[in-house]
């Protein structure tokens, strides 16, 4: 129990702040593209009282870390009325783009702090394990959510991004696949996909953490 306790005061932090991020996105795109039914439902915030979803936001993630694994879930979608944006293929690929690329930035941020804390502070620092170790849950949690909703499968981001270069009809038939999601996520569970689609953007962030690493110790 001390364990799970540990595990989600690590990582609750940096999942909030990547869902809450990720959904005020899409809420901000929207707004910039001329949509502002998010705000109006007050969505355009960080407050994470606005954005959670019972199972997504507390059910599913206490069950991944009571299993031992990454707190992992979603927030409430942002609702998004397309027939107000100025230009409705560009909003809707920026508007669904907008989510990964918050927790994409969410991850460099993290991902430089990490590097920053390896190299200028000392491990004598009493705080110094709990930040680094909160440090990475970040980077990892923000590279999951971001890779996860960039698949192009629906109702995925990463589906709304390639329907918004079809034509009406072929844009229909590709969001019917919606219907088969919850197979899909157990394929994705269940199998060695997930990990496979996963594992190249991890090595990309542990790269990345090495980089900020390098830099900070050239200043």
């Amino acid at each position: 129990m001390n364990e799970i306790i540990y595990r989600i005061a690590i990582s609750l932090p940096a999942f909030l702040l990547a869902i809450v991020c990720h959904e005020a996105a899409h809420a901000w795109m929207a707004k910039r593209f001329g949509d502002t039914t998010g705000e109006q439902l007050g969505r355009l915030s960080l407050n994470p009282a606005v954005h959670y979803d019972l199972i997504g936001t507390i059910i599913f993630p206490l069950i991944g870390a009571a299993m031992g694994g990454m707190m992992f879930g979603w927030a409430k979608p942002v609702p998004v009325d397309t027939r107000r944006f100025k230009n409705i293929r560009s909003g809707i690929f920026w508007v669904s783009f907008a989510g990964p690329l918050a927790n994409i930035i969410l991850m460099v941020i993290s991902a430089a702090a990490l590097a920053f804390i390896f190299t200028k502070v000392s491990t004598s620092f009493s705080y110094y394990g709990v930040v680094t170790e909160m440090l990475k849950s970040a980077v990892t949690i923000n590279v999951l959510l971001a890779v996860f909703n960039l698949i192009p499968f629906p109702p995925l981001d990463g589906s709304k991004m390639v329907s918004s270069m079809l034509d009406y009809n072929n844009a229909r038939k590709y969001e019917e696949l919606q219907r088969y999601s919850f197979v899909f996520l157990i394929i994705l569970i269940m199998t060695p996909v997930l990990q496979w689609i996963m594992l190249p953007a991890m090595n990309a962030s542990e790269f990345l953490v090495n980089v900020f690493i390098y830099m900070f110790n050239r200043i």
